[in-house]
């Protein structure tokens, strides 16, 4: 298959490109920094090089071509401001999704948060509440879009472990979760299950939440 991974230079794209490429997949990362390719390249695949703050839906879509799947795990950075949350938490999302409408890709998979519908919960900080109003406003985009077989994953917080091959995986609802969590998952745990979701096109129209647990992850797609 051929994997194409918006955000490639990512902490979870590094890892799910390694993967992908392990088993032999074709992956392509969207990367905005030049810099970045020869990353892309260690970790076993090709890079494209997009600004998707100032990307058009045609140069987005030239990258897509003859994918099988697109994955969005492009972040706007913990020390962004509002303006550049929206253009990537957002805005970069839809104009991804539009492009894989345009270039014919179907399937598409969305790293999204375990408190999207948390923003205006006491205690939630200004920066992360306006994170969680830009993640959901995709979610909102993604869950309209009737061309496309979406999946949307919402990762408990990240960490930089091994992690173990082990999750506990639940499906999630279209509002989110009633109060937040700050359940811990790893980064690699992650990159596993998107590995399982991009095989299982059974996954398409819904919603997981995924934080470490003891479930091997072959068996923890199946909830």
């Amino acid at each position: 298959m051929k994997i194409v991974i918006a955000g490639g230079h990512g902490k979870i794209a590094l890892r799910l490109t390694r993967r992908l490429a392990e088993r032999g997949d074709s992956v392509v990362g969207i990367v905005r920094n030049p810099r970045y390719v020869d990353d892309i390249r260690k970790a076993g695949g090709q890079a494209a090089v997009l600004d998707l703050e100032r990307a058009t839906v045609d140069e987005v879509a030239a990258a897509l071509v003859g994918a099988d799947a697109v994955v969005f795990s492009a972040g706007s950075g913990n020390s962004a401001t509002a303006a550049r949350r929206d253009a990537m938490d957002r805005a970069a999302v839809v104009l991804v999704m539009d492009a894989a409408e345009q270039a014919g890709v179907r399937r598409f998979l969305h790293v999204s948060s375990i408190n999207v519908g948390c923003a205006d919960e006491p205690g939630i900080g200004e920066g992360y509440s306006v994170y969680l109003r830009a993640k959901h406003a995709a979610e909102q985009h993604i869950f309209a879009r009737t061309k496309l077989d979406w999946t949307v994953l919402r990762p408990g917080v990240l960490t930089d472990g091994g992690g173990d091959g082990t999750v506990e995986l639940t499906v999630g609802n279209r509002v989110g979760p009633k109060r937040a969590r700050f359940d811990q998952v790893a980064r690699e745990d992650v990159a596993a299950v998107l590995v399982a979701l991009i095989d299982r096109p059974d996954t398409a129209g819904r919603v997981y939440v995924v934080v470490g647990g003891r479930t091997p992850v072959e068996k923890a797609i199946d909830v």
